[in-house]
């Protein structure tokens, strides 16, 4: 810097680079560069640091220099018609909001972890149909921001006021993307000439909103509101588009999939076989039963009724054209990815019919020839995955106490999994508990994740054994940290009482690792701690003035979701 005097006054430069601007004058000093703001009679170095001063004070205040006219009000808040929360839900509503996890790590002490816990508070709240507290919906967006699984159930809870207040804070744009119409206001049912302008107009996000939204009330319209506009969509936008008739997918659906089995784009026409072969009433399906049923046989000459395979020597025009990949990944066969192809993407009712009016147990049960029995197997549990088939599911899962707890077709813990959710509740529950009780807790963390909360009252007397087991071993507590966290959150909080035998340290025996039983009796009290906090705020959550309604009490509280779901991590 130095002494010249500073140029005539000129307007101040409002943009955000004002401070940028200051500093490289700065560094470059005033001889060099002209501060962007002077007053007359002041020399440039002053002049510049009277303009840094200001800003400092500026940036500290959070303000920026005003460079518009200030913006017009905002509207009023909508009114949000669902009942208030009950003033102790409220309160605890506020002190799930409050916690913040630890940043230290080691051992958690008895106090229950809350923001495990708030994911199924706001589950339970909006199964009763309560409306978010205004003065907690900066909180409650904020923990939204910091927790993708948080969001859905808590963007359902804060409600057009938390619409509302987000488009008011870029930091909670987030919410204006998650929800459908967020962004702006869809057209309200029926309003076809406003639903065909706004598909044309609008952005891309605005029109993905649109249709999910228009296919979850009218899957007709939706689907001919995209076959509109799909032979000018871009590759990307029509397997996005393509991927919401997933919603309400039905046979009307067949003559625009089967259109898009043409598409230009592989992925494309990958998406749109897969929806297809989900319909098993589909030409695809049957033109798939075909390819299938001519490469998997039964063979009597073995002694014993024996599956033998033949996979495809070529993939043809034809094949690629639905859906079927003929570039194999590395490492991997090109015939039996093939074969594996055909068969998930072939109809599982199509395959008594062509293995002697066998059942998927008898099936399944055949040995098969030439070392095919994983390949075959694996695609049939991917078939069963995608046609939510729980006969098949059955068969492939085998007997939960089978050696390596393992179906013949179960190939990996994840796809168990997926077969699982297939079942219904309570039979997946009981498998999972047989599972445990033969093969401990050690590979069932990803099992229990399918299970539906609370668990059934077999399935949590597995756990709560598994662990007093573990326990009596002498083994450390956070070897099973991963389940103990599912059981606080998912175990019946009916069953705290049933727990109180565990609390006390129990005797170590010589070979048991030091002060293990202490962690343990840590461990369960933080346990029983946590069921009866949620059996407290499942209390608060139904309390409410005599004669009122919830909209849950009058429409039905929807089913609790399964312990592996965003919801149901609580």
């Amino acid at each position: 810097m130095n002494g010249t005097p500073a140029p005539p006054a000129r307007t101040a430069r409002p943009a955000p680079d004002l401070w940028e601007e200051l500093v490289t004058t700065a560094l470059l000093g005033t001889e060099r560069r002209t501060p962007p703001v002077s007053a007359p009679g002041r020399e440039a170095p002053a002049a510049l640091l009277d303009a840094a001063a200001e800003a400092t004070v500026r940036r500290r205040a959070g303000l920026r220099p005003a460079s518009v006219p200030a913006a017009r009000r905002p509207e009023p808040a909508p009114e949000d018609p669902r009942p208030a929360l009950p003033a102790a839900a409220a309160r605890r509503l506020a002190t799930l909001l409050a916690d913040r996890p630890g940043a230290g790590v080691g051992r958690r002490g008895t106090a229950p972890d809350l923001m495990e816990l708030l994911p199924q508070w706001l589950a339970t709240a909006n199964a009763h149909g309560y409306a978010a507290p205004a003065h907690l919906l900066p909180a409650l967006l904020d923990a939204a921001r910091g927790r993708t699984d948080l969001r859905p159930a808590a963007l359902r809870f804060a409600g057009p006021r938390g619409l509302w207040l987000a488009r008011l804070n870029p930091d909670w744009r987030f919410a204006l993307r998650a929800t459908p119409g967020g962004g702006s206001g869809l057209p309200a049912s029926g309003d076809a000439e406003g639903a065909a302008r706004l598909w044309r107009e609008g952005l891309f996000a605005e029109r993905v909103a649109l249709l999910s939204a228009l296919r979850a009330r009218d899957p007709r319209a939706a689907r001919e509101l995209l076959a509109s506009t799909w032979a000018t969509e871009r590759a990307e936008d029509r397997l996005m588009f393509l991927d919401s008739l997933r919603a309400g997918l039905g046979p009307d659906d067949e003559p625009f999939l089967e259109l898009a089995l043409a598409d230009r784009s592989r992925n494309v026409r990958a998406t749109a076989a897969e929806l297809l072969s989900a319909l098993p009433g589909s030409a695809l399906a049957a033109r798939m039963a075909v390819r299938a049923g001519s490469c998997v046989a039964v063979d009597h000459t073995f002694g014993t009724p024996t599956l033998v395979v033949e996979a495809p020597h070529e993939c043809d025009a034809a094949m690629e054209r639905d859906g079927v990949v003929a570039k194999a990944p590395a490492g991997r066969g090109e015939r039996s990815w093939w074969l594996g192809q055909l068969v998930e993407a072939a109809p599982l009712g199509a395959w008594p019919g062509r293995l002697g009016g066998r059942t998927p147990d008898q099936i399944v049960a055949l040995p098969v020839a030439d070392d095919w029995q994983s390949e075959l197997h694996a695609a049939w549990c991917r078939a069963a995955v995608r046609q939510r088939d729980a006969a098949w599911a059955r068969a492939l899962l085998g007997p939960p106490s089978a050696p390596e707890a393992g179906g013949p077709g179960a190939v990996s813990l994840a796809e168990r999994a997926k077969l699982l959710a297939t079942l219904e509740d309570g039979e997946r529950a009981e498998w999972v508990a047989g599972f445990i009780a033969a093969h401990g807790l050690s590979e069932a963390f990803q099992l229990l994740g399918v299970c539906a909360v609370p668990w059934a009252a077999p399935l949590g007397r597995a756990v709560v054994d598994a662990l007093n087991i573990a326990r009596d071993a002498g083994s450390y507590p956070w070897s099973f940290s991963g389940v103990m966290g599912l059981a606080e959150r998912c175990l019946d909080p009916a069953e705290a009482g049933r727990l109180d035998a565990l609390l006390a340290v129990p005797d170590e025996p010589e070979d048991a690792s030091p002060g293990a039983g202490g962690y343990w009796a840590e461990a369960f009290q933080r346990l029983v701690t946590t069921l009866r906090l949620r059996a407290v705020m499942t209390e608060e959550l139904a309390a409410r003035p005599p004669g009122e309604t919830t909209q849950a009490s009058a429409q039905g509280s929807p089913p609790a979701p399964p312990c592996g779901s965003p919801a149901g991590q609580a």
